[in-house]
């Protein structure tokens, strides 16, 4: 229960400044760290878009750290299939276009381990429901 409260807050505390550098001001900041010419219109609407939906991750995430049981495997899931997506999109990117920028290569590596350990996470969480469970129904009652 510990590790997968550990890794919730870690992930959310590692996205949220990459979710606010993508909607705060993202003309100051994008051009910095990625190969971004300063957005107008839609894209900039469409990068605040990004940056809502990954804070309202963060909060599901947060709030499955903070109360455990049913909460925490909901977000444990939404984890998962958050940071396997954006590892496929990378694989598929990398496949079309060839290798991104180093700093978006270190971000698909990252995601990649963040996946394979929210399922070493969940599995665990698995386990001790069903010990809990198992021992609940083997006492006298």
């Amino acid at each position: 229960m510990k590790s997968s409260r550990f890794y919730l807050v870690f992930s959310a505390v590692g996205l949220l400044p990459i979710s606010l550098s993508y909607g705060v001001d993202p003309n100051r900041v994008l051009p910095k760290i990625m190969q971004i010419q300063p957005l107008e219109g839609d894209l900039i609407h469409v990068f605040r878009a990004i940056m809502g939906l990954y804070l309202a991750l963060i909060v599901l995430w947060l709030l499955g750290a903070i109360r455990g049981g049913p909460l925490m495997r909901t977000a444990l899931i939404s984890e998962i299939a958050f940071m396997s997506g954006l590892a496929a999109g990378r694989l598929l990117d990398l496949l079309l276009d060839g290798w991104p920028s180093p700093m978006l290569t270190a971000y698909a590596v990252a995601e990649l381990v963040l996946a394979a350990w929210g399922v070493i996470c969940l599995k665990t969480l698995a386990r001790q429901a069903e010990a809990t469970e198992t021992s609940a129904t083997s006492r006298p009652g």
